[in-house]
Formats: C-alpha cells, sequence, structure tokens
C-alpha cells in the first residue's frame, strides 16, 4: 500500500476498531504471526498448518506431517523457518523455502506448547503434560533432550537447619506435584521462563540448563507468559482471572539473586470475573490484550501506562481461543473455537488521492464536465513527437533500488517462495462489513 495515500492520523491509531477480514480454511487452532508481520501461521484440527501471505490474504504454504490438532507455532528469526508442535505428540520444524521437513521430534507425552531459541532454530523449548520440560538441541546433527527441572528452588530462609526432617520431606514432596505448563525463552534467549502448576515461576539458564531464581506469582495454573517486542516488561496469565503485568529485570548484568521482579499492573474483568483464553503485546508494548473465555465473544485491550482499559473489540458469535497482534501494524488476528475462522481487525485507512494529483477534487455529486476548447484537438505526428523530445529529462531514474519507509521493519527477512502446485481450492477469504 502507498503511503503517500494514507491520512496521517490515521496511521497515528495505535489500536484497531474494525473488523475487515476473516480468513477461512479449514478449522484453526492457533495462529502466530513471523517477526517481520508480512506472514500468519495457523495450525488446523486435523494437524495441517497454513501459511498465509498477509500483504494479499492469499496461500503462501500448505505444511501436512502432523495427525492431530496443531498446538503450538514459532517462527525462526528470519523467517524461513516455523515450527509446530501438536497432539500427535511430534514437533515438526518446516524448511518454508520449499516446504519440506527439517526435523521431527517425538516426545513421550502430550505438549503444551513448544518455542524456537530467538536467535537458533536448532534449539526450541518444550513444556509437556507427564513430563518435564524439555530443551531440545540438534546443532550438531543429533537430536539431544535435556530435561528440566519444575521443582522451584529453595530460598536460604526456607532452609532452616532446625527443621525437622518430616517437614522438609513433605514439603519437597509438594514442589514435587507441580509441573510446567508454559516455558518460553527471553527476548536474548539468555533465560528460559517457564511457569508451573502452582503458580512458581521458574528461571533456568539456557546454558547450564540450571535454574536460578524461582517466584511464587499466584496461587493457581500459570497459563500463559508473554513478552513485549522490546523484552522490557512481560505478562503472566493465570486460572485466578488475573492477567498480571511484570517490569523483565536486568537479566544481563545484575545477579538472579539480586533481580526485582516488580508487577506493574493487574488486569481482569471484576464484574464478570471473566477468564482469559489467551494474551498479547501490542506491536509498540504500549498495549495488552486478551479473549475471554465461554459466554463472552469480546477482546479486551488496556493500556500499560496506567492500566486502564481503552477498548473492547466485539467478535461474532464465537468464542476467540488465540490472538496475535501483529509486530508492524495497528492489525489484530483472532481464531474461533466453534468455526476455527480467522478474524482480523484493523484500522480503516480512508486514501487521500490528492497526495498523488493535487488537482484532484473529491465530489459529493456529479457535476457536468467542462471540456477545454483545445482539449481533443488532433496534433499531427511531427508536433507531438517533437514536444515529447523537448519534455524528455536526462536524468536517471532508478527503479531497482528499494528505499525504506520510516517506521517500516529494517531487516532482512525470508520471502517464501510461489509453489504452483499449492492446492489452495478450499481457501476462502473475504471482507467484513
Amino acid at each position: 500500500m502507498n503511503l503517500l495515500l494514507l491520512d496521517p492520523f490515521a496511521l497515528s491509531q495505535e489500536y484497531p476498531e474494525n473488523l475487515t477480514h476473516t480468513l477461512n480454511y479449514g478449522h484453526s487452532t492457533c495462529i502466530k504471526f513471523n517477526r517481520k508481520g508480512d506472514y500468519l501461521a495457523s495450525g488446523l484440527i486435523d494437524g495441517t498448518v497454513i501459511v498465509f501471505d498477509f500483504e494479499t490474504y492469499g496461500i503462501a504454504r500448505v505444511l501436512r506431517g502432523h495427525t492431530r490438532p496443531v498446538q503450538s507455532l514459532s517462527w525462526s528469526r528470519d523467517g524461513r523457518y516455523l515450527l509446530s508442535s501438536s497432539r500427535d505428540w511430534k514437533c515438526i520444524l518446516w524448511d518454508l523455502k520449499d516446504g519440506s521437513r527439517e526435523k521431527t521430534v517425538r516426545f513421550e507425552s502430550a505438549i503444551w506448547g513448544a518455542e524456537l531459541h530467538p536467535f537458533n532454530h536448532q534449539i526450541f523449548i518444550t513444556a509437556l503434560l507427564d513430563d518435564a520440560p524439555t530443551l531440545v538441541d540438534f546443532s550438531d546433527g543429533t537430536i539431544r533432550k535435556h530435561l528440566l527441572s519444575s521443582t522451584p528452588l529453595q530460598k536460604d530462609d526456607e532452609d532452616d537447619e532446625d527443621e525437622e526432617d518430616a517437614d522438609a520431606d513433605r514439603r519437597e514432596r509438594k514442589h514435587d506435584k507441580q509441573s510446567t505448563l508454559v516455558a518460553t525463552f527471553t527476548r536474548s534467549g539468555q533465560y528460559i521462563f517457564a511457569g508451573t502448576s502452582k503458580g512458581w515461576l521458574n528461571v533456568i539458564d539456557s546454558e547450564t540448563l540450571q535454574t536460578v531464581r524461582s517466584e511464587k506469582l499466584t496461587t493457581s495454573n500459570i497459563k500463559h507468559i508473554c513478552f513485549s517486542i522490546s523484552g522490557k516488561q512481560f505478562l503472566v496469565n493465570s486460572s485466578d482471572r488475573t492477567i498480571r503485568l511484570y517490569n523483565t529485570p536486568d537479566l544481563t548484568y545484575v545477579d538472579p539473586v539480586d533481580w526485582d521482579i516488580d508487577i506493574v499492573h493487574r488486569f481482569q474483568d471484576v464484574v464478570n470475573r471473566l477468564q482469559w483464553n489467551s494474551v498479547a503485546f501490542s506491536s509498540n508494548g504500549d498495549y495488552v490484550m486478551a479473549s475471554t473465555y465461554q459466554d463472552a465473544h469480546d477482546i479486551y485491550i488496556w493500556e500499560t501506562t496506567v492500566g486502564s482499559l481503552v477498548k473492547i473489540l466485539e467478535a461474532p458469535r464465537e468464542e476467540i481461543v488465540d490472538v496475535q497482534w501483529d509486530p508492524n501494524r495497528t492489525l489484530v488476528a483472532a481464531t474461533g473455537l466453534d468455526n476455527g475462522t480467522i478474524y482480523v481487525w484493523a484500522t480503516v485507512t480512508p486514501q487521500r488521492w490528492s497526495a498523488l494529483a493535487p488537482d484532484f477534487v473529491e465530489v459529493e455529486e456529479n457535476v457536468e464536465y467542462e471540456e477545454r476548447e483545445d482539449e481533443f484537438d488532433i496534433i499531427p505526428d511531427e508536433i507531438a513527437n517533437k514536444r515529447k523530445l523537448d519534455q524528455e529529462d536526462d536524468d536517471e531514474v532508478d527503479v531497482v533500488t528499494i528505499e525504506r519507509v520510516r517506521g517500516e521493519f529494517s531487516e532482512e527477512s525470508f520471502v517464501i517462495p510461489v509453489l504452483l502446485e499449492e492446492d489452495d481450492e478450499t481457501f476462502d477469504s473475504s471482507d467484513s462489513d
């Protein structure tokens, strides 16, 4: 889209307001934007993974390899590789250059979710249902699985020497009963933040694989942990109907023992006491959004400065299970539970054609056109050619170099090649009124 045609005041809108598109290709269970925001991956209930080109809303790839519903999706930093986890207990790393399987890893338990390392697509972390969280590394060609602990790190004041052995054993058994439900890398990939079924946040060093810090955040399950794009803040969604916003401590220069994990805001619906299915940050980190559970079919948007609710996006009569905010645009995508339709909210930006044609005037009703006296006169070819030669400019015009627009994504990203054999007969994309 040509930015010259857009109203600059409309571009300043920081959150979407209107449902503009719907995407239908099978029954979607989860979605994920790549880092640039020009591709959206969608995992289907039959195990297929669809990659949409969000510039054209067309299909870029159809990936078939799973036999059960897709549980989670994760992109590599350059956008070439995509990791999918499924209820068939497998994780598949896809090479989007040709749609082939780069690596398939099978586990002995159901998978809650999996995420790629931010700077190495050959390393990923998984949270398993009946097993310990696992770090998988196949950088040297061999699949190596490293089991991580779900047991919180004990504080010194809890290790009282005078404590009886029976109390110590009882406390240890209590910690052993909990499992890790979600695990995600920090933006640098230096640490892993893991949330447990007892409300503990375990911070694990991704190099030594040892737990360096544990913090009790809530008394209920931690369902989601989400970092902002800058990594300065992170969200924790738990089963106690509360979304907590924290400032990320200094992970580089401060010892984990001295970290200050300070809560900034608590987001909740104090009237309806709603549960939250999914949470996400906006592209600039100034807003937080969450989809509601069961009866309510809305997406709540809060701003992070004072924690006030600024917008409620009304979804169709369908529960929203997963929401994603485009990393570089004011655009929100969400997938429904009943029909598996992907809904897209965006800002409607009226175009200003006068930017390209200064004499262009919009009229509210038809007006009679007045012809100029010499407008349709027949001009001899000699005179016409002479006028063209006089108007020619000797300056060279560069039509190869692409100049980046201010605010546009600056890093080079992978462009998925077109494969003509893709079958898109069942695809339906429509605009929403």
